[in-house]
């Protein structure tokens, strides 16, 4: 007996929409609301942790004079005045967007039928999709990631130590790119928010991309360690539970 042919599934689309184009239908979003409203007791532990890991590391270690601070926020920055002051290069941008949409339909098992890409939006039809696929350009950094492959692979090849300032340099670039046309395209109505919710999808874009930039803070601070992150964090964590159930007994 032959065995049982697995039904195709039905191509998706996701978009990048300079215009700001919702789509026809989106799943149901009423639990992700729920979860966005439990996930914000976590963005705001995290968000407390990562800014007095980041004042207590710039003011005891002297963090904001090394070459890692200086070199990231002079690539942030000219990034900023060119985002500003230039002509913004829509086409980058909705390429590096489409591409990660593809890239992390790939990481899930899917495949992408068509890449589209111009100036004025993009597309790409897969076969899957999920709340990781369609957010990912909005919380995972590619270019960022390619200044860093880049790296990487010139450092098995050669000694890149002098060069890493420019590295930092570059993430900060790449970085500041990411994040201003994240807040550029947020409020056009995308339709990659609306697929999970509005305000889910902003609570974990943002949840995410403040544990990318907690990460970088670890790396680049000598002050600030894996184990003095988690320890600040499981106290904040401590502190916050507390304060709730405090909260809960004078109700």
């Amino acid at each position: 007996m032959a065995g049982k042919r697995r039904p195709k599934r039905k191509p998706t689309g996701l978009h990048a929409s300079i215009a700001g184009a919702i789509p026809d239908r989106v799943p149901t979003r009423k639990v992700k609301f729920f979860v966005g409203l439990f996930l914000l007791p976590v963005a705001w532990i995290l968000t407390q942790t990562f800014f007095t890991a980041f004042a207590r590391t710039t003011v005891r270690d002297a963090f904001w004079i090394t070459e890692e601070f200086w070199f990231f926020f002079l690539g942030a920055d000219l990034w900023l005045v060119i985002f500003f002051c230039l002509p913004r290069p829509l086409w980058i941008y909705v390429f590096g967007h489409e591409l990660t949409h593809a890239l992390w339909v790939w990481l899930m098992g899917g495949r992408v039928h068509r890449f589209q890409v111009s100036k004025e939006g993009g597309q790409i039809l897969t076969d899957k999709t999920n709340t990781w696929i369609a957010l990912a350009p909005y919380f995972f950094p590619i270019y960022s990631l390619l200044v860093i492959s880049i790296y990487g692979v010139a450092a098995i090849f050669t000694d890149v130590t002098p060069y890493c300032r420019w590295l930092y340099g570059g993430i900060g670039f790449t970085w500041a790119f990411h994040l201003s046309f994240t807040f550029w395209m947020i409020p056009k109505g995308q339709p990659d928010l609306a697929y999970g919710g509005t305000f889910f999808s902003l609570v974990l874009i943002y949840l995410l991309n403040l544990t990318l930039l907690a990460i970088l803070l670890i790396i680049a601070s000598p002050g600030v360690s894996w184990e003095g992150f988690a320890r600040d964090l499981l106290g904040n964590s401590a502190d916050f539970s507390h304060q709730i159930v405090r909260l809960a007994a004078k109700l």
